[in-house]
């Protein structure tokens, strides 16, 4: 088996920021596997919070170059490299190549639904209330959309979205970075301001303060949660968990991880990374199983693959054959 890793940079339409800080660019690393004539892709999205980027994603793949040349599956790729970007580009692509080569699409082999068009958010990233506001207008399009706090004006900033697209359900989510006296006045007027689900409003060790909050709509878990082992520590705190393809660790593991929130009684997001369409074409088939999709990544790039997914106002389709699945 043939083996190509790529490191590419591709830019964003403009500054994407959350609680964390702000980026302008969209840095992905892309595998390409090839056996007997047909080839199959998987992208990831290496990501700074997590201890990760290109040269340690391309480090990672590279230390397993030998067993993959020699020809690895699906169940080899997960014990071979831990969840993270570099097992999801592998997983990915492994993914792809068994498609093509057996000639059945991924939902088929995966035992999944066929897949449909789904609704997506968007993303209004951290500004001032009145930038998000005007952002929130201009996205009349969209009857969801997924709100970035973490900021001073948190609860302002939600009061000029709502005001401003009042047709709309929010999604907001602090990554982290709430203060623990916003997040109960936030829960109190949750219904009034039409917020659907609270993602992540505290750090990952501070979160056992969430199962004391008496909240009237879902809490979800997304920097707290990885894979379909943290399901049995998160019940008590969350409602929900956020699914995506980098955190997991590829297609494989983030099905796994969306049966196991299942079984546990959690309601499912599915989200992702920043990146091109190619790392967000797996996320969409697993979208036919979440309460909330939130895939607008290729949305936010000023330029995007060839082929790349198709979006229609809200709803972003199934990728076609030649992108991947």
């Amino acid at each position: 088996m043939q083996f190509h890793i790529t490191q590419e940079v591709w830019p964003l339409k403009g500054v994407f920021r959350i609680a964390r800080g702000a980026r302008t660019q969209a840095e992905v690393v892309t595998v390409t596997l090839s056996a007997h004539g047909y080839v199959g892709r998987g992208e990831c999205v290496p990501y700074a919070h997590y201890q990760e980027d290109c040269n340690t994603v391309i480090a990672q793949l590279e230390a397993v170059r030998p067993l993959v040349e020699l020809g690895i599956d699906r169940t080899r790729c997960q014990e071979i490299l831990p969840a993270g970007a570099a097992r999801n580009a592998l997983d990915c692509a492994l993914w792809d190549l068994e498609a093509k080569t057996s000639d059945q699409p991924v939902w088929a082999l995966a035992g999944l639904p066929e897949p449909k068009p789904v609704i997506t958010a968007l993303t209004i990233s951290l500004d001032t209330p009145e930038a998000m506001a005007r952002a929130a207008q201009f996205a009349h399009l969209w009857p969801v959309l997924k709100v970035k706090l973490g900021g001073e004006h948190d609860l302002e900033c939600v009061r000029q979205i709502a005001s401003a697209r009042p047709d709309a359900r929010l999604i907001v989510d602090a990554n982290e970075g709430m203060s623990a006296q916003t997040l109960p006045k936030l829960l109190a007027q949750a219904r009034k301001l039409n917020i659907d689900l609270v993602e992540q409003p505290f750090g990952v060790k501070k979160d056992k303060k969430l199962g004391q909050l008496a909240a009237p709509i879902a809490i979800c878990a997304d920097e707290s949660f990885h894979t379909s082992a943290d399901i049995e520590h998160l019940v008590q705190n969350y409602d929900a968990v956020n699914v995506k393809l980098d955190k997991a660790g590829g297609f494989t593991e983030a099905l796994a991880s969306i049966k196991a929130a299942r079984a546990a009684g959690l309601r499912v997001m599915m989200g992702c990374m920043v990146g091109t369409s190619l790392v967000t074409a797996p996320a969409v088939l697993l979208a036919q199983l979440a309460d909330w999709v939130d895939l607008d990544g290729p949305i936010l790039l000023e330029l995007d693959r060839e082929p790349s997914l198709v979006y229609e106002g809200p709803f972003v389709h199934p990728p076609l054959k030649a992108l991947w699945g």
